[in-house]
């Protein structure tokens, strides 16, 4: 039982753990004001209407002359542009974001760590970005030319909008997780759950994976399928090679080594 005048092994404990809490709500307040500055702008040029007719582009134009696409909800002509317009918003945003949690995390890194850290940061943001544009410039024109190519000419195309958003949020999200492969190739790799002779024999396996993950994500077609299974083999071969010069240049040094 302790005494009035016996310390109280907790104090000094509850400033610091409040301080990260301020520190987080800061943070997130930021991101939230700067999310909200780069929707306020989008909504204001070039408008969630320019903005869904440039996400619907590759679709409608492998539509047959004077088919258009419809609305199956009332409410659906005002929430499918205005959730365009904060994904959007949220994805210029995203360097703010990343910063953001970086700045919030580094504090407690080695400083190899941090040498780890902040390149896997730039560079997954990066391959998620190529992963989105390559759908959207190359795999949707390809897909819905495709597509429309086997549709009878008894029917006309009217696709919903919604049922369009979800498509294209589902393929954009494959897509850009499908280019993330050599970021986690350097984790698995660099912190040890994984060796690079290992990941070398389990190649032909991965190019198994890889259509089988193409052949359940994609739509039941052959063009979306090796457009997004032959970039992932090829993006794991990157991996590979990424992951031999970050485990050379990310060692800690002996000083840094924490004590057992």
């Amino acid at each position: 039982m302790s005494t009035p005048n016996s310390p109280d092994e907790l104090e000094g404990t509850e400033q610091p753990f409040v301080s990260h809490l301020i520190e987080l709500r800061d943070r997130l307040i930021r991101i939230a004001i700067a999310v909200g500055i780069c929707f306020g702008v989008l909504s204001v040029w070039p408008g969630p209407g320019a903005l869904y007719d440039l996400l619907a582009q590759p679709l409608v134009a492998s539509l047959p002359a004077g088919a258009t696409m419809i609305a199956t909800n009332v409410i659906s002509p005002f929430l499918v542009p205005l959730k365009i317009t904060l994904l959007t918003a949220f994805l210029i945003a995203l360097p703010v974001v990343l910063y953001q949690v970086w700045a919030f995390v580094a504090p407690g890194l080695y400083s190899h760590e941090k040498k780890l850290v902040l390149p896997l940061v730039v560079s997954s943001t990066l391959l998620f970005f190529v992963g989105v544009a390559f759908c959207y410039f190359f795999v949707f024109k390809q897909v819905f030319t495709f597509i429309q190519s086997f549709a009878p000419k008894s029917i006309t195309a009217a696709p919903d909008i919604e049922a369009y958003l979800s498509f294209v949020m589902t393929m954009f999200i494959a897509f850009g997780a499908a280019f993330e492969v050599p970021v986690v190739v350097v984790v698995l790799a660099r912190m040890g759950i994984v060796s690079i002779e290992k990941l070398k024999a389990f190649r032909s396996y991965f190019i198994v994976l890889a259509f089988i993950i193409a052949a359940v994500i994609t739509p039941p077609d052959v063009v979306s399928q090796l457009a997004l299974a032959i970039p992932m083999c090829l993006l794991y071969e990157a991996g590979i090679w990424a992951a031999q010069l970050f485990i050379k240049h990310t060692k800690a040094p002996e000083s840094e080594s924490p004590a057992p």
